[in-house]
């Protein structure tokens, strides 16, 4: 079986579910190019789409509807993930270099004062990329992020591993019910997860935590959304911290999310809380 075939089959199905056409281009830059889809209003303000690990940029299939009735959306690849990006050029070696694909990515489609949306990892990427480059960006939305404001919990560290050593369908399910109670309600989604045990991933980066002095000093107006259910950290922890270090930010808990279930389960709320704030 061509693992990598079915992987892209299942990532183009959830890819045309989405409920707004969508065309995808392949930035280049010094660390291999970087599949971007973007839709929505061509005269609308950019939002920048980071997925968390594993998940790629057709995640967003939920809410790209809501978000491309008044803005341009770029939804991102991951450097180093799975994915259509193609980590083929200079190594990554931490969040330095993270935040350098970013300028790249920012420089080459022309997006200064964008604002900058992701979840899980990608809400790491992005908290370090408004650390390194306020000025560029409009607002930062940050879902349920994780190595962020607290540590993640051990136990989950603990479930997820056999997902990254020895990756199968089976186990990633596992790991997916044991986090959100259930399985995921859309098929095409729940088939896309099965296949990521067969895709290619070059280097997911070591979230190294940023320090509570260089968050208080952020400058960019935030909004960070928190999984109350949430099993890769303690949500309530997460929330005091935020509020703490980010003293300008608005902290919200989603009390019936769970880590995993964000972007895509139940997201009406979601939607409108991330429609206002970027509005």
């Amino acid at each position: 079986m061509d693992h990598e075939a079915v992987f892209h089959a299942a990532y183009d199905a959830v890819l045309r579910r989405w409920p707004v056409d969508v065309h995808s281009v392949d930035v280049p830059s010094p660390y291999g190019t970087t599949r971007v889809q973007i839709c929505g209003r061509e005269d609308g303000a950019p939002v920048v789409l980071l997925p968390g690990g594993g998940a790629t940029s057709v995640v967003w299939f939920a809410n790209v509807k809501d978000l491309a009735a008044a803005h341009r959306v770029y939804a991102v690849d991951l450097i180093g993930d799975i994915g259509r990006s193609v980590h083929d050029g200079a190594p990554l070696r931490g969040a330095d270099d993270l935040v350098a694909w970013l300028d790249t990515l920012f420089a080459e489609l022309g997006l200064d004062g964008a604002h900058l949306c992701g979840h899980s990892y990608g809400a790491w990427i992005a908290l370090n990329y408004a650390l390194h480059a306020p000025q560029r960006l409009g607002r930062l939305a940050l879902l349920d992020p994780t190595n962020c404001f607290t540590g993640m919990r051990p136990r989950y560290l603990v479930h997820g591993l056999p997902t990254l050593l020895r990756p199968t369908a089976e186990r990633i399910q596992a790991f997916h019910r044991w986090e959100t109670g259930s399985d995921p309600e859309d098929p095409a989604w729940r088939t896309f997860l099965d296949s990521t045990a067969g895709a290619r991933r070059s280097k997911v980066v070591a979230m190294r935590r940023p320090k509570a002095r260089d968050l208080r000093a952020c400058t960019v107006p935030a909004l960070v959304l928190l999984a109350g259910r949430s099993r890769a950290h303690d949500a309530r922890r997460a929330a005091a911290a935020a509020r703490r270090l980010l003293p300008e930010a608005g902290v919200v808990t989603l009390p019936d999310a769970s880590h995993h279930s964000l972007p895509t389960e139940r997201p009406a709320e979601l939607n409108r809380l991330l429609a206002e704030f970027l509005a």
